[in-house]
């Protein structure tokens, strides 16, 4: 860190003039990275596997179908020679558009298409391709052939996609919620500090986002895992987050060092190696438990893993050498421009008072902190992993309306998670879906006699099952399906390969939790120079992820926020990428607030050799610091809420929530009380550790406090 910071003072030009550089290219190139982002998710498994068949042979037909729901008028059913031309029209529609194809009552005779009484009827359409819906002028197209044929026929479009499509906020974009992030980060900047000083922690937070899209931009070229859309999101907003936590953190201990009396040059200096190591530290450890997710074998979350290992390590390249140069240039200048009263960097009479209250209770706060997380970590325990319910993606809308309309007409909303089951050659499809159609959890097996469904090595038949696939309440259709077919038949299905992911992620979590778990005990094991305090940090932190769990629960899978805020239905389950990405970002990013605080524990330590003064002197320090981080981090979190996907609202709710407990819950309360209920065994460090870590020794458990009080010490990590 000296180093570093030597030559970032004597080449403060240069510095500069590269970042400046590399913010130009990043705003260049930022508007490009959305093109060279892709959507889909590589596995391995069996239904996998059949949707890779079925794309190359069938194109979409494993995709979500988009479902026109045909209300007749009455006296007229679907039997009548009128809906029947209007439905071979609608059909006639669809196979004029390259890899369109539909299944309807007119080219498969199957009454499971046909509504209670014959009043109505369905039409099963299916896209080019996975991952996307019919396009609107074909199913507009479809529904006219329908009411020109039938006058008076209601035509209603409905699907897992279009659903989607009507969740509140899919208008939203990385920058409308870039400004929000911005603008309520600037709000508590200015609160903090009462300072334009305010501005240089968003102008480095700025310049961090803007390397972090480039950085993904590259990442697409160097590597041929599929990073998701949805990655965008997170970066810019967790980067925006994170970046000015950094930021904030230096600047804090630039002013400090600065009230103390050293000059502005000698300042920023101190800061940068004092406050530079807990950044590093920080970094390292969100990075690596980013990183992490590398190790799970789905593409979606690896593609997370390979961006987010960017966030956390760019965030704190550019607090350790853009901070510093703008400090030692323009620092003092912002500082002198007042926007209301100024607070000072050092103590605060508030948080002293909160550090002096729990160094005089500590039981009371551990209790009070222990309730807080084991009543949430319970409701996080009944934590459901599948897809949303179809009911839950929409609260209004065209695409609502016709799923209540299916629903009215006596169609179970498994009808929009068909499964599509290619046949090899010999086998006879009508055959087969006639010993599908006993099973007791299908509503019907479509077969069409048409080239679009038919080829020499090969058919495909469509499985409706009663229950939505991959929900929370799927059944057993899926299973008795693999059951009953012929072995060599391939069972996919967008759901079923979703099934198959939750799968994956719930069998792979025990390993990234172990694998995250141990590289943070060691890290920190080392900067904090004990075996007690980072076992501790790490044990709080899985309770702490385990807390975030129930809020999603309560929020999400009960739905006690999700209408309130989003006009989304309780979804019973909460989407199976979830909790994952969450462990991977809350546990390392959460680790920033313990770092923060126990250096500053750790410094006051080293040197008065006092626990119970370290404590205060540290949460005072850090107490209003930690608050302001995590409530920027909070708010750039909420923004990102704003997404247009479910399962992005679903992480920004997770780690938002994860944020303000792990701020106001554990460090506040938990942290500061644990150290003083355990004393000297915080700082012991025995011999064989210390070889291993390559540290020297804490003292003994049994030491007397200011053992440790020598002249020679230095603090390992500081704030």
């Amino acid at each position: 860190m000296e180093r570093l910071t030597e030559f970032v003072m004597r080449h403060r030009l240069w510095v500069g003039l590269v970042w400046l550089a590399v913010t130009v290219a990043g705003v260049l190139m930022a508007p490009h990275v959305a093109d060279r982002l892709r959507g889909g998710t590589t596995i391995s498994s069996a239904g996998y596997d059949a949707n890779v068949a079925l794309q190359r042979d069938y194109g979409g037909v494993a995709a979500n179908p988009s479902v026109l729901v045909v209300d007749l008028p009455s006296g007229i059913t679907a039997d009548s020679p009128a809906v029947k031309a209007g439905l071979d029209a609608a059909d006639k529609t669809a196979a004029s558009v390259p890899g369109i194809r539909s299944l309807s009552y007119a080219n498969t005779a199957d009454r499971t298409l046909v509504g209670t009484g014959g009043a109505s009827t369905l039409v099963m359409v299916y896209p080019p391709g996975m991952g996307s819906a019919v396009p609107a002028p074909i199913m507009d197209a479809m529904s006219s052939a329908l009411t020109h044929a039938v006058p008076g026929a209601q035509v209603h479009q409905t699907g897992i996609e279009q659903l989607k499509a009507d969740s509140p906020g899919s208008g939203a974009s990385v920058f409308s919620e870039l400004l929000v992030g911005v603008g309520l980060a600037l709000l508590v900047l200015a609160w903090v500090f009462g300072s334009a000083l305010a501005l240089l922690p968003l102008l480095s937070a700025i310049v961090s986002v803007l390397t972090m899209q480039l950085a993904i931009w590259g990442l697409t070229y160097a590597t041929d895992i599929a990073i998701n859309p949805s990655v965008q999101f997170i970066v810019a907003l967790l980067g925006l987050g994170l970046s000015i936590d950094y930021a904030l953190l230096m600047v804090n201990r630039w002013r400090e060092e600065r009230e103390q009396g050293a000059n502005n040059h000698e300042a920023v200096r101190r800061a940068t190696r004092l406050a530079g190591h807990s950044v590093t530290v920080s970094a390292v450890i969100a990075s690596l438990g980013l990183f992490a997710l590398i190790v799970v074998p789905v593409s979606f979350v690896q593609g997370v893993g390979l961006s987010g290992v960017f966030i956390p390590a760019i965030a704190a390249l550019v607090a350790l050498t853009v901070v510093p140069v703008l400090l030692s240039t323009v620092g003092p200048r912002l500082d002198r421009i007042r926007l209301w009263r100024r607070r000072a960097a050092g103590d605060d009479r508030t948080w002293t008072r909160i550090a002096r209250t729990i160094v005089a209770r500590p039981k009371t706060a551990a209790t009070l902190g222990g309730v807080i997380l084991a009543v949430l970590a319970g409701f996080g325990l009944t934590l459901s992993i599948a897809s949303p319910a179809s009911t839950s993606l929409a609260a209004g809308g065209p695409a609502q309306q016709g799923l209540e309309a299916l629903q009215h007409d006596g169609f179970p909303t498994g009808v929009l998670t068909s499964v599509p089951i290619e046949l090899p050659a010999g086998t006879d499809p009508a055959a087969t879906a006639a010993t599908l159609r006993a099973l007791p959890d299908v509503h019907g097996v479509l077969v069409a006699n048409t080239p679009a469904w038919q080829q020499t090595n090969s058919s495909v038949i469509m499985a409706l099952p009663k229950s939505e696939t991959g929900t929370a309440d799927t059944g057993t259709a899926v299973a008795d399906l693999h059951a009953a077919a012929p072995h060599n038949a391939m069972i996919g299905g967008n759901q079923v390969q979703a099934a198959d992911v939750a799968g994956i992620l719930s069998s792979w979590f025990p390993i990234l939790l172990a694998v995250v778990a141990l590289v943070t005990f060691l890290l920190m094991a080392r900067g904090m120079r004990s075996l007690l305090l980072p076992a501790k940090a790490v044990a709080l932190n899985l309770l702490s992820v385990g807390a975030a769990y129930g809020v999603l629960v309560l929020v999400w899978q009960l739905g006690y926020g999700s209408q309130a805020f989003w006009g989304i239905p309780a979804t019973g389950s909460i989407a199976a990428f979830v909790p994952m990405l969450m462990f991977g970002f809350l546990f390392g990013v959460s680790m920033d607030y313990e770092v923060f605080i126990l250096s500053r524990v750790r410094e006051a330590y080293d040197r008065d050799g006092d626990t119970r003064a370290a404590v205060v002197e540290g949460v005072s320090r850090t107490g209003r610091l930690v608050t302001s981080a995590a409530l920027i981090l909070f708010l750039a979190l909420a923004a990102l809420a704003s997404s247009p996907d479910v399962t992005v609202k679903m992480v920004a709710t997770g780690m938002a929530s994860g944020v303000l407990i792990d701020a106001l819950v554990v460090r506040t309360l938990l942290t500061p009380a644990l150290v003083i209920l355990f004393g000297r065994a915080n700082w012991y460090l025995p011999a064989w550790a210390a070889r291993l870590l390559r540290v020297r020794p804490g003292g003994a458990a049994g030491d007397h406090d200011r053992a440790l009080n020598r002249p020679d010490k230095q603090p390992s990590v500081h704030a």
